[in-house]
C-alpha cells in the first residue's frame, strides 16, 4: 500500500506539533523524556524537528502524558491559527 504524499498543511502541522512538544519539554533532557515515555530518543528527536510530521496516536499520547500536556490542549493548539501559537 502506497501512502499518499503529505500536503504542505500536514507538514506544517507536524512542525508545529514538534515545536509544542519541545516547548512542553522545557529544560528536561530529551533522553529523560524519551525514557519516561517509552518513545525512542531518535523518534522524539525526529518528531520535535518535524521530520516525522504524522507520528502515531500512541506515541503522541505517551509523550503528552509524560510532559503532562493534556491531549485536548495539544489538539486545540494545533487547530489554532498560527498567529495564536507564535504569541
Amino acid at each position: 500500500m502506497v501512502r499518499p504524499p503529505l500536503t504542505p498543511a500536514e507538514r506544517d502541522r507536524g512542525r508545529r506539533l514538534g515545536a509544542l512538544l519541545r516547548a512542553a519539554r522545557g529544560e528536561r533532557a530529551p533522553a529523560e523524556v524519551a525514557a519516561a515515555s517509552g518513545v525512542s530518543l531518535e523518534a522524539l528527536r525526529k518528531i520535535e524537528s518535524g521530520r516525522v510530521p504524522t507520528p502515531t496516536f500512541f506515541t503522541v499520547a505517551a509523550l503528552a502524558r509524560t510532559l503532562e500536556l493534556p491531549l485536548d490542549e495539544l489538539v486545540g493548539a494545533l487547530d489554532a491559527p498560527r498567529t495564536a501559537l507564535s504569541a
